[in-house]
């Protein structure tokens, strides 16, 4: 049973003719499947409710083709088709108990319209929000008559899907939230200019969808508080209490946030704390009688009873967290808080929508597997076999490799060479910002623990003379990855012929920098985290950095993970000097030549230490011996070993082989196809 001071959490709570059987909410948010993958769509939120979150909703559902995000993995309830397809995830929620909440959506000028070709909407005239060439054109009294039609039919066709929860979307720089801004409402008439005309069409949005579903559907208005623009846009402490104060009462629910980027909301690890947007929320349930919802990455039991009990929230609002930990509330129910996989906020899920592909999670390798793989987050088949498998290597794919074999009942035993596990994620989480990624260690170090058929080797390099002692039936190399260091990488096609020298280092070398200041040279041509922490790290260390990459803007691929603004402002505010679009051409001496990667034009750099952060290769020596000397299909190689990539791929790749041992081999997965 669960610990009595988390009580409240289980409390029923009343949204309009609904009650929700907890306080545990999974607000709306991306999955990358969208319309195209309605079934693995009803899995996973199914998923969830099992879990125990009571209510559970979908991501963004276009009401209407004038707001298409194609190729992104969006919603959509355009017609009869949609409602029957949306009637599964209804369904699937159903079956546990939760209530199902949908997320009615129109972009305006922040869509991109791709699929349908439809000219984009918007308050006042605008360029488009995503960089192409087009704009949206101003709507008419004409137009917001047939988007009011579109909302009301949406909402009918939702209550016709079985949704308990109606949204209606004045978020993340969406339409409704266009005509709320002073920035992007320009109009003259009843719906521009004073903050009544401008929370006009939101207030007859809520009137409307109320009206559309009747009684059946309680309504809630999703509202971004702050759009982090200053005073030229809506802010906590400015318009957004007038907006809140005369609609307080309308809505069922309000479920709040911040805006502007999405990266705002759903802010990494790097560069927030858990419960960040409290300061910008806590006014609203003061200023209304019902129920509140909002978010802040919430993992501890502890922190999310504090936002109830000093009268923050209703509800704790969870994306991230009940992605990391679909079970998070069931485990807190039955006294497990210590088995909660907690969310790192490294943002590999956001990356997963950002690159129109389904979600995942560094933390629970079956996110977005549950009905393509058939994977479940806290069932796995038991063992077929009585093999006993050994494991080397203690890091992320060996540790999940090793607990996955562990939960199926097989004999294991899991080799590390040094006396600390965690491989690679000890060196990153000790980077500035990345702390929490120790939790993809300390998790599955706790739940090993608990296992009495797993025996961990601490302190324990193996050679493939002590591989073929030790007698194991399988053997798994999970030995990692090597930084680089002939500056191959992503732009970096060939190796360079970099001379043998203490001042060329990689990532693995940071120990050996002397302690006094010295000149430092980043070379990142990896475009993850790791190159621009280094330069953060070392610059507050009182080293001089320059950072150079090949690529246009600092730490490239983060712009996936919604973190690349953020890490840029921060380095160019830590005066980091910036060297963009520059490849590394050689070194001699104390002097790194780079080359620009659109003029052609040299240009040397001066420094004591050239930090190479560009590619990785797989440590596999200990596996290439193996395969010659023991039987045919009794080793195995995973994570960084067998393919470098990120963590997440490493996890995924140790539960992959944990899943799949033993098991008959099927080389396809489930895929959705158009029903006739």
């Amino acid at each position: 049973m669960f610990n009595p001071r988390y009580a409240r959490l289980f409390e029923t709570v009343r949204i309009g003719p609904k009650t929700a059987p907890n306080r545990f909410y999974q607000t709306p948010h991306a999955s990358g499947m969208g319309w195209r993958a309605p079934k693995a769509s009803a899995a996973l939120r199914g998923i969830k409710a099992e879990g125990g979150w009571g209510v559970v909703a979908t991501e963004y559902c276009s009401i209407h083709p004038s707001s298409d995000d194609f190729p992104f993995g969006y919603l959509s309830l355009w017609d009869e088709d949609d409602v029957r397809a949306l009637a599964k995830t209804a369904e699937a929620i159903h079956a546990h108990g939760s209530l199902a909440a949908v997320e009615l959506w129109h972009g305006g000028f922040h869509a991109n319209n791709r699929l349908t070709r439809e000219p984009l909407l918007s308050p006042s005239g605008q360029r488009a929000k995503f960089i192409q060439p087009m704009g949206a054109r101003a709507m008419d009294k004409a137009d917001i008559a047939e988007f009011r039609r579109w909302q009301k039919d949406a909402a009918a066709r939702a209550r016709k899907a079985g949704f308990d929860i109606v949204y209606v979307y004045a978020g993340h720089d969406y339409l409704p939230l266009q005509f709320l801004s002073p920035r992007t409402n320009r109009r003259s008439d009843e719906y521009g200019g004073s903050i009544e005309n401008r929370t006009r069409l939101l207030r007859e949005m809520i009137e409307e969808t109320r009206a559309a579903v009747k009684d059946d559907c309680a309504v809630a208005l999703r509202l971004a508080v702050d759009e982090l623009h200053g005073p030229k846009g809506i802010t906590h402490d400015g318009e957004a209490r007038d907006i809140v104060g005369v609609l307080a009462e309308l809505p069922d629910l309000w479920d709040v946030n911040v805006a502007g980027a999405l990266g705002n909301d759903s802010k990494s690890a790097r560069f927030s704390e858990e419960g960040f947007q409290e300061d910008y929320v806590s006014f609203v349930k003061k200023m209304t009688t019902k129920p509140v919802v909002g978010v802040g990455r919430f993992t501890s039991p502890d922190m999310m009873m504090s936002q109830l009990r000093r009268g923050i929230l209703d509800f704790i609002g969870a994306a991230r967290p009940s992605i990391a930990d679909p079970f998070l509330p069931q485990k807190i129910r039955e006294g497990r808080e210590d088995e909660i996989r907690e969310c790192i906020g490294c943002n590999i899920c956001r990356a997963a929508n950002n690159e129109s592909i389904p979600i995942r999670c560094t933390q629970n390798p079956t996110m977005g597997e549950e009905w393509r793989r058939g994977w479940h987050p806290e069932k796995i088949a038991p063992k077929r076999s009585e093999k006993s498998i050994l494991v080397i290597g203690g890091g992320p794919a060996g540790l999940e490799c090793a607990l996955a074999l562990g939960r199926r009942g097989h004999q294991v035993a899991l080799a590390e060479a040094r006396r600390e596990l965690g491989g690679r994620v000890l060196a990153e989480a000790r980077l500035p910002g990345l702390a929490s990624w120790i939790r993809v260690r300390d998790h599955r170090e706790h739940m090993i623990g608990k296992l009495s058929n797993i025996a961990v080797y601490r302190e324990s390099r193996m050679t493939a003379e002590d591989v073929e002692g030790f007698g194991a039936d399988h053997v798994v190399v999970a030995t990692g990855g090597i930084w680089r260091r002939d500056a191959i990488g992503a732009f970096g096609e060939e190796p360079l012929s970099l001379p043998e020298s203490d001042k060329i280092l990689t990532p693995h070398d940071i120990e050996r920098l002397a302690g006094t200041a010295q000149s430092i040279v980043i070379y990142d041509d990896d475009h993850y985290a790791v190159g621009s922490a280094l330069a953060e790290m070392l610059k507050r260390q009182g080293h001089k950095v320059t950072y150079v990459t090949p690529a246009p803007v600092v730490s490239s691929w983060t712009q996936m993970t919604d973190e690349q603004g953020f890490i840029q402002s921060r380095l160019m505010a830590l005066d980091v000097e910036l060297v963009l679009s520059h490849q590394l051409k050689g070194m001699a001496g104390d002097q790194a030549r780079f080359v620009c990667v659109y003029s052609g034009r040299e240009r040397d750099l001066t420094c004591d230490t050239l930090l190479l952060v560009t590619g990785r290769v797989p440590d596999d020596s200990l596996y290439r011996d193996l395969v010659h000397r023991l039987p045919q299909g009794t080793v195995s190689a995973i994570g960084d070993c067998h393919a470098p990539s990120h963590i997440a791929d490493a996890v995924f790749a140790g539960h992959r082989f944990a899943r799949e041992f033993d098991e008959p081999r099927s080389e396809l997965l489930r895929r959705e196809r158009p029903e006739p």
